[in-house]
């Protein structure tokens, strides 16, 4: 079997310097990593992944805690994570958290038994305190999807009062005035910047804010079919509804078949997210479009670097657009 000396002496370079290639340390000068890697492929070296973690006192992997496994808005994201780490040789270790603060920590503690490298945490229930003390001990932590002032280049999120407000603000820009908001649950940090962006739309539009036209919802398919039904048949007067995802807008789409009504004419609808779904629906969904993927790569590059200690000028707020479609109706 071929060892590391081998290749350093085929390289004419140090051991330790095969050994910095390998686990793309930036201090490696180019002409000894072309040399390497030459050596490598000329005599058909393969490094032994465990040898290699001794060596380095790396375990090459990056742990990451999301709050499903499954979904459209998930997948995207830790599929973008896992292509960005995988460029640099290192591998994404996954679990859930089930959006539940005992499953979270115990995701966290679990990720750690392994001695991953770095942490990638979508976290909605661990209070700020518990998630700045986590950074102070493992600072190859970044928080994706929630902004911490005290941490904040460790957070990589999206502005979702931003969100909430272009998504009303495009209802009202088409003569809309009654507009319903369904939200996910109110504990949810997503939703109560959502529901502050819709807020603030309606106050600048001089709408009144009117509590019962407010749903609470949740971001999965469980329970908003009721949630759509009940809101839209005890309010009548209702043109058009803001659904904080596209699982919302969903049921909302199913219920207005149900009463007979005709999105796009007789009911407006934006969803948020821009789900892969939402541009097959028909009408079209119209929807705010939530960077996910952009999310995944900006938190793999960021804690990428702070395990190097190399510069990388993290993009830590990232900016939601309207995906204007064919499910809101315009008054003249």
């Amino acid at each position: 079997m071929i060892t590391i000396k081998e290749v350093a002496e085929l390289a004419q370079v140090s051991q330790s310097t095969v050994s910095r290639t390998l686990n793309d340390h930036p201090t490696v000068k180019e002409k000894n990593r072309q040399k390497v890697y030459e050596a490598i492929e000329k005599l058909g070296y393969k490094p032994n992944a465990f040898a290699q973690a001794l060596a380095s006192s790396r375990s090459n992997s990056i742990g990451m805690v999301v709050g499903s496994l499954d979904g459209p808005f998930f997948g995207p994201l830790m599929h973008q994570v896992e292509d960005t780490v995988r460029e640099k040789n290192l591998h994404l270790i996954l679990t859930s958290g089930h959006q539940d603060k005992e499953k979270e920590t115990d995701a966290i503690r679990f990720l750690q038994s392994k001695q991953v490298d770095g942490l990638i945490l979508n976290s909605d229930k661990l209070e700020d305190e518990a998630l700045i003390k986590l950074v102070e001990e493992n600072p190859a932590t970044i928080i994706v999807n929630r902004h911490i002032e005290s941490i904040a280049k460790h957070c990589v999120f999206i502005d979702n009062e931003l969100g909430g407000y272009i998504a009303t603000e495009h209802l009202l820009k088409s003569g809309h005035r009654k507009i319903a908001c369904i939200t996910g649950p109110k504990d949810n940090l997503d939703s109560q910047n959502r529901l502050l962006g819709y807020k603030k739309a309606l106050a600048d539009y001089q709408v009144n804010f009117d509590e019962s036209l407010i749903a609470e919802g949740r971001f999965d398919h469980h329970g908003n079919y009721d949630v759509a039904n009940n809101l839209l048949s005890n309010n009548p007067g209702i043109t058009a509804v803001f659904c904080q995802n596209d699982n919302i807008a969903l049921s909302v789409y199913d219920v207005c078949g149900l009463l007979n009504l005709k999105v796009g004419e007789d009911m407006s609808v934006v969803g948020f997210d821009n789900d892969i779904y939402s541009q097959y629906l028909r009408p079209k969904l119209t929807t705010v479009n939530f960077p996910n993927r952009e999310m995944g790569l900006e938190a793999a590059k960021r804690v990428i670097s702070l395990l190097n200690k190399t510069d990388h000028q993290v993009d830590n707020a990232l900016t939601p657009s309207l995906i204007e479609r064919h499910s809101v109706k315009v008054f003249n």
